[in-house]
């Protein structure tokens, strides 16, 4: 009898939504990822929840009819991340017409389920906040809803529920071979030991990576895929309002400009063809101009690629059609007979349709395994049990108990931890209780529940994957964080161990051959 029954590699948001899906359908679920959870273009995406207006102009009712029903699904299973905001599009007399947004905003309010976010509207951008951050030419602008969502964090916690149910999480991990027969035998450099599992599945989800890791690991055929960056920047906020602007550029793309942490504007995205190690993906000057450009042609605010505070980029992989075009569609597909274990194959796709493609990915296997009724779409993430419409009571709620915080912190913790917060700030009177601080906010008691239980490791992963803090934290805040954390891993090794890589549910030991 194998190991486990199914063995993931790569730990991005396609590998861990596998591994939830699969551990609570009753598969014993290894997943092992050479970095960290979500450390390449998961967390680089463009952090929305939405039914995809591109789609719609496409007439692809179908997958805009999905992916708002996905939506509703994220809203309702993690509401402390995915937030529902208005989005505000200015009519611009050289693009699409008024009449052509109006008809598509309103078919868009129809094709979703249940209705439940406010229905799309024109606006007099005149006598509107909305208006405040724009050059004068726009006086119309459409208002609709969709939602925003903390995409590094919705991979940690989908891997933290997966573990919660029996998945043994690896960070730190890098499989270097895998040997196919009636069952997979897998060689795994797990943090310096080399070690043997086996397991009676594979998926590869690796992402950019999917090519290099069939034919260098697997040694199978790859799949018919290529890479495509996605680029974002960074800058200094540029409105005041809780809204995500749409922007028609002269070329018929649509740029988001949103809030991002509390200070900063996110802008993008900006995508095309990537060659090279997924794992070093620069933002090429041409596009920070660009995106600079599209922003200058609505906000009065003028920004200059010296503006820029920070870029991130992400390498995907995207499905790759016979004629050689590319799309955006993602890669689901399980190659099996008699005498060969299956290998299931899982990669690109966006945020938005991420529980659902993993859901179909696991049920594919259906064939080999008795799994229980599906069920990811029902079951909240961790700290996500509560609905979307009391996220402002938990922050009060919150305020209340925690009296030191302020109102913008509390708003951050509940928006990471929902109702988990308790985990971390306990029975705490005082700021001072928390232990050592970190910047204006982050405590110690925030970082060890980080390293102790969502496998955070080094200070990048907490300052840019779990928080943002990282776009305000001094030097020296960074260094006293790195000097905290390389103390508490030495001091806290076996608990560090268990939270890295064996399900907080239970212990599972992987077996070594050596080293």
């Amino acid at each position: 009898m194998a190991d486990y029954d199914l063995a993931i590699i790569g730990g991005g948001l396609n590998g861990v939504s596998l591994a939830r899906d699969a551990a609570g359908r009753g598969l014993r679920v290894l997943l092992v990822e050479q970095g960290d959870l979500g450390g390449a273009a998961s967390s680089a995406t463009s952090r929305l929840v939405h039914g995809d207006l591109a789609a719609l102009e496409r007439r692809n009712l179908w997958r805009v009819r999905a992916t708002l029903a996905e939506r509703a699904v994220w809203l309702g299973i993690a509401p402390h991340l995915v937030r529902p905001v208005r989005f505000a599009i200015p009519a611009h007399a050289n693009e699409r017409p008024s009449w052509q947004l109006r008809a598509g905003l309103w078919l868009y309010d129809r094709l979703g389920p249940g209705r439940r976010l406010p229905a799309a509207q024109a606006l007099d951008v005149t006598h509107h906040p909305i208006g405040d951050a724009l050059r004068r030419p726009f006086g119309t602008a459409f208002e609709y809803s969709d939602c925003v969502v903390d995409d590094s964090r919705l991979v940690v916690l989908t891997a933290l529920d997966a573990a919660e149910r029996g998945a043994a999480i690896r960070t730190g991990a890098r499989c270097i071979r895998a040997d196919r027969d009636r069952i997979w035998r897998l060689a795994i450099i797990d943090r310096g030991h080399r070690r043997i599992v086996t397991a009676s599945a594979l998926a590869n989800a690796t992402g950019a990576w999917s090519v290099s890791t069939a034919e260098t690991v697997l040694r199978q055929p790859p799949p018919r895929v290529t890479a495509r960056q996605v680029s974002q920047i960074v800058v200094p906020r540029l409105f005041d309002v809780d809204a995500v602007y749409v922007f028609q550029n002269s070329d018929g793309r649509l740029i988001f400009a949103q809030p991002y942490d509390r200070e900063h504007t996110l802008i993008g995205s900006v995508a095309h063809g990537f060659k090279g190690d997924p794992a070093v993906v620069s933002m090429p000057a041409a596009d920070v101009a660009y995106l600079c450009k599209a922003a200058n042609r609505y906000f009065r605010s003028d920004i200059q690629p010296v503006d820029v505070v920070r870029t991130v980029s992400g390498a995907n992989a995207t499905l790759l059609r016979d004629a050689g075009a590319e799309t955006l569609e993602s890669v689901v597909s399980l190659h099996a007979s008699r005498r060969l274990a299956p290998l299931l194959t899982m990669c690109g796709g966006d945020v938005t349709t991420a529980r659902r493609r993993a859901e179909q990915a696991v049920s594919s296997l259906a064939k080999f395994y008795e799994l229980r009724p599906r069920w990811t779409a029902r079951a909240p993430l961790p700290g996500g049990d509560f609905g979307w419409e009391r996220f402002e009571d938990l922050v009060d709620d919150a305020r209340d108990r925690w009296r030191f915080l302020g109102e913008a912190e509390a708003r951050r913790l509940v928006g990471a931890y929902g109702t988990r917060l308790a985990q971390i700030l306990g029975d705490a009177r005082e700021r001072a209780d928390l232990g050592q601080t970190f910047g204006s906010e982050l405590t110690e008691a925030e970082v060890r529940y980080l390293m102790t239980r969502e496998w955070a490791r080094f200070p990048e992963d907490v300052l840019w994957r779990r928080t943002k803090l990282g776009l305000t934290m001094a030097a020296a805040d960074r260094d006293a964080l790195a000097a905290f954390m390389a103390t508490a891993s030495c001091q806290n090794a076996a608990r560090l161990g268990e939270a890295g890589g064996d399900s907080p549910a239970r212990k599972v030991e992987l077996q070594s051959i050596g080293g």
